[in-house]
């Protein structure tokens, strides 16, 4: 028989989970405040907000799934060495970048959409935004343009010189990871508990590769009847080169549309990814289960906490970037 942990050990650990969050929350709040503010560009490029909103508009409208790519960009960027475009640069001679990481080859798409705002954006103030402003801007505008919240951000991030190819591999949560080392990864980066369910419904508009959720099909997977054949006809039990790379949706209700209906998923226990499932499902997350019934119950409340925590997300910045960085005159290249 499996053993089950007891209350009082359930206890204890909620009280260690709350006691690594408050010493991880000291630990970034002692910190100096990173130097970004709401009007940086005010003198120098003043419509850069438009203009980036424009251009996402353009984005969206031709495919809705570019919103979820460019903020899943967003993500990664900031998870390893902080939100500084390190997440854009290609491989060269000299610099080995983090796209090829396992955590980002097969999973990271809309470089191009970036390229193409930042060679726009050039025209219009040449060498003034950096990289990593444009995508944690179009980060913002990107759920905007798919039903969801707004949120202000800060800019006058600097973009790094540098990447860090093994940090994705260390900082970067995977599909099928526990939910306890997750929730590690997410304090590490000064993040709380809170703010990773709320993040977490990002993939709300997601897409997921077969590769990352056959596991959990095959496995313990609680759907009906009519989704379980669908998703089988999509993922096959039996690995080959051409079914890995077939996708579907995260929120197989409302794709396209930033909403609540992710949590319902996971109450249904449906969540298609393992490590989202776990929120709802591992029996040590005590906290976890109650803000996804909350967001489930309360879109509202989900929205704010949205907000609130993506700009925590976005202000995890790269300390040396502001002393050694520049700002790129294109994003996959440093400057020469």
């Amino acid at each position: 028989m499996a053993h089950q942990p007891s209350l009082i050990s359930l206890q204890w650990f909620s009280i260690l989970l709350v006691c690594i969050s408050l010493f991880s929350w000291t630990i970034f709040a002692a910190s100096p405040d990173a130097p970004l503010t709401l009007d940086y560009y005010k003198s120098t490029c003043p419509t850069v907000f438009e203009f980036v909103r424009k251009e996402m508009e353009c984005e969206v409208n031709s495919d809705p799934r570019n919103a979820a790519l460019v903020l899943r960009l967003h993500f990664h960027d900031c998870f390893v060495q902080g939100c500084d475009g390190s997440v854009l640069l290609d491989d060269t001679i000299s610099l080995q970048g983090e796209k090829k990481a396992s955590a980002n080859v097969n999973s990271l798409k809309g470089f191009e959409i970036i390229d193409r705002i930042k060679n726009k954006l050039e025209s219009e103030c040449p060498g003034i935004v950096s990289c990593a402003d444009i995508l944690t801007v179009a980060a913002r505008d990107a759920v905007i343009l798919v039903g969801g919240p707004y949120w202000d951000v800060p800019v006058g991030r600097k973009d790094s010189k540098t990447a860090n190819y093994d940090l994705v591999r260390e900082n970067i949560p995977t599909a099928n990871e526990g939910l306890l080392s997750i929730i590690a990864k997410f304090l590490y980066q000064g993040l709380s508990v809170t703010d990773m369910v709320a993040l977490a419904g990002a993939h709300t508009i997601g897409m997921a590769r077969c590769e990352n959720f056959r596991a959990r099909l095959y496995g313990d997977f609680g759907a009906t009847d009519s989704y379980l054949r669908n998703l089988k006809s999509i993922c096959p039990a039996a690995i080959s080169s051409s079914g890995e790379n077939n996708v579907t949706a995260m929120d197989n209700v409302t794709p396209n549309l930033f909403d609540n209906s992710f949590y319902h998923t996971l109450l249904r226990g449906e969540g298609l990814l393992s490590s989202d499932q776990e929120m709802y499902s591992n029996v040590f997350g005590i906290e976890t289960k109650k803000l996804v019934r909350k967001y489930a119950d309360d879109p509202l409340a989900f929205f704010n906490q949205f907000s609130d925590s993506m700009v925590k997300l976005g202000n995890i910045t790269n300390s040396d970037s502001f002393v050694n960085g520049e700002v790129r005159k294109i994003c996959r290249f440093v400057n020469t």
